[in-house]
Parts: C-alpha cells; structure tokens; sequence
C-alpha cells in the first residue's frame, strides 16, 4: 500500500483534532474529487513499519482525539491490508481514541452486505472504526453547509451501534442538510 500524506494535526476530518492518513489508490474516481492523485495506487510513498511508528507517536498526546483514514480509498482490498496492522496497534495502545473513516462504498449494501461477507480482513477492519463516512463524493450535492462530508447523499455513520444492532445507525453528532 502507497499513502500521499500523514497529517499530525487535522481538524477537518472527524471530531477534535485528529492524525489523518491519506492513503493511495480509488476505484471510484469521482467527478471533481478533492484529492484526484490519489486515484493512483503507485502516488506517494511506501506505507511501512516507519509510517505505522510514527502515526503511533502523533497520536500520543492527550489533545488527540483518534485517527482518520481517507484517501484514495480506504477500504480498496490492497489498502484494507496495509491499514489493518496500524489499526490493530492504535486499537491496543489507544482505545479511548475513536478511528472515523471515508470511504465511496456504502455501509449497508457494499460493506456489510458484500465486503464482510467475502473478506475477514474487512471484518476485523471495521471492527475497529468506529466512525464511517459513507458514499460516493456527487458533485451536483456539493453542500458546504454540513459538517465532516462533501456532498449530502455522505452519511456518517457510528459503526458499533450499527454493528450490535443490525442495521445503520447514523452518528448522533451528525448535523443534518438543510
């Protein structure tokens, strides 16, 4: 798995402040896409041991409040396994710290309806986020009105209640479109 970037202070992307980590690769390509040369799974640089070591350090400090993972795409097969071994480490050394994900697949009908089904590398990753920002960025539902998404048709969506209960379960902090 490549990454673009790793941004130690972020707080654009999820609650409080954050470490976000950019990863390489998008199937979706979607129109007008903020981060276009993360299409690429070959842009940025080598996701190792040294990156994993040092988003473990960023996160230290009281003030950070958990992980972010965008992109690309997150949960591209290639970058579900080069995520997961950063993922079990900030599970076991901060489980206070809440991990929020982005992602163009859909929670209900891509993830859990077919991805966990077929992959338990997805299921133990999902097992560890808490937060999920769902769907494809549409252009046309550009909304600059609402937090945490780029276009309304996102959904942000809290993972373990949806998880215990069976079926999606929007996070209680999501502040809806007008």
């Amino acid at each position: 798995m490549n990454y673009a970037e790793i941004k130690p202070y972020d707080v654009a992307n999820g609650t409080g402040v954050r470490v976000s980590l950019f990863v390489s690769g998008c199937t979706h390509h979607c129109k007008d896409c903020f981060n276009q040369e993360t299409w690429d799974f070959n842009y940025g640089n080598p996701f190792t041991e040294k990156e994993i070591e040092a988003i473990i350090e960023y996160m230290k400090p009281a003030h950070i409040a958990g992980l972010t993972l965008l992109g690309g795409e997150p949960l591209e097969p290639v970058n579900q396994e080069g995520l997961l071994p950063l993922l079990r480490r900030v599970h076991a050394l901060y489980p206070e710290k809440t991990v929020w994900c982005y992602t163009g697949y859909l929670f209900d009908r891509d993830i859990t309806e077919r991805m966990c089904r077929e992959s338990e590398t997805t299921r133990e990753l999902l097992s560890y986020i808490d937060i999920l920002v769902d769907g494809e960025f549409v252009a046309e539902r550009k909304n600059l009105k609402i937090n945490f998404r780029g276009s309304d048709n996102q959904r942000i969506i809290d993972v373990k209640k949806s998880l215990e209960a069976g079926s999606l379960i929007r996070w209680e902090g999501e502040i809806q479109a007008e």
